[in-house]
């Protein structure tokens, strides 16, 4: 099976400064590893901007025209702490969120089944109203309004396997039942949210892990929670917030996972929308900060999209 890949050089031109962790290094580890051998057939689209109206689903317009306003000509301008503009950066985040939205577009045609998104900057810390976390715009929360909007579904379901939680993510939907949004996260760390105590309306799923958590925790995670809520949930859709620094070479946390893991937990994903979703699987790049990792990752979690 092929696997749509959206992305853009735009998105390499994202520079939040010479020693930030989220470097357009990143795109270039898993672009190659897109392209190795071992790599299952992929298919490349270029990544679309995304409007206004795409945007305003989720981000109300003072946050959107903060985002606008901030890109600098030139040099680095800052957000918050952890999150800087360079004069690229704007079209790198409106690429980021119509990569999303294009492909959730093409697997609803039914032209592929499954999509990955390698863009950055990465999206799941932005909140309706606030850039933040190296996120600019919220690329999957994005997606999923997209998906209720433009296609009508009734069930979209987001799992973020991220090692951070995706606050901005469970934020914007905290209150819609008709998205389920299902994390695995380091806990403690930032951005300090996703407990397993908060619910949302009844549709957030939080499996959090402690420090130096690996394989079998994180498995029993999805086996005893996340897996059979989406089993009740039934998604029309499924989309990835696919982070690959829970892995054990990443420099910005401390969970343990190996690349078979992002294998094993996308195959899961895949038989769930197979059951559901008429196999449509959406995945857009969130975090991971180590190359090597992200290379072994990557190929990993695409090989498993493309199995049937």
């Amino acid at each position: 099976m092929h696997v749509a890949v959206f992305t853009h050089p735009a998105c390499l031109l994202h520079e939040p400064g010479p020693a930030h962790p989220e470097s357009p290094s990143r795109l270039r580890a898993v672009l190659d590893a897109l392209d190795d051998e071992q790599c299952a057939a992929t298919r490349r689209f270029e990544a679309p901007l995304a409007s206004e109206e795409l945007l305003a689903r989720v981000h109300r317009l003072h946050m959107i025209q903060s985002v606008h306003d901030a890109a600098p000509k030139q040099g680095t301008a800052y957000l918050d702490p952890d999150t800087a503009m360079s004069a690229g950066s704007l079209e790198a985040a409106l690429r980021a969120a119509g990569a999303a939205c294009a492909a959730v577009d093409m697997v609803m045609q039914g032209d592929f089944q499954r999509a990955f998104c390698a863009v950055r900057p990465p999206g799941h810390h932005a909140t309706s109203d606030q850039a933040m976390g190296f996120c600019l715009f919220n690329n999957v929360a994005i997606a999923a309004a997209h998906a209720l909007a433009a296609h009508g579904l009734e069930r979209v379901a987001i799992v973020d396997f991220d090692v951070h939680h995706g606050n901005g993510t469970a934020d914007i939907f905290r209150a819609d039942a008709r998205v389920l949004y299902a994390s695995t996260h380091q806990m403690p760390l930032y951005p300090g949210s996703g407990a397993a105590s908060d619910h949302g309306e009844g549709n957030l799923v939080h499996a959090p892990l402690p420090p130096g958590a690996g394989s079998a925790p994180f498995r029993a995670a999805f086996n005893d929670h996340i897996l059979p809520a989406l089993e009740r949930f039934a998604p029309q859709l499924m989309i990835i917030s696919a982070g690959f620094d829970a892995h054990r070479l990443d420099p910005l946390a401390n969970l343990n996972l190996e690349a078979e893991d992002f294998a094993w937990v996308t195959r899961q994903l895949v038989a769930v929308a197979n059951r559901h979703g008429n196999t449509r699987v959406v995945s857009s790049l969130e975090g991971g900060y180590s190359l090597n990792a992200l290379r072994e990752a990557t190929l990993a979690h695409i090989n498993a999209l493309a199995e049937p």
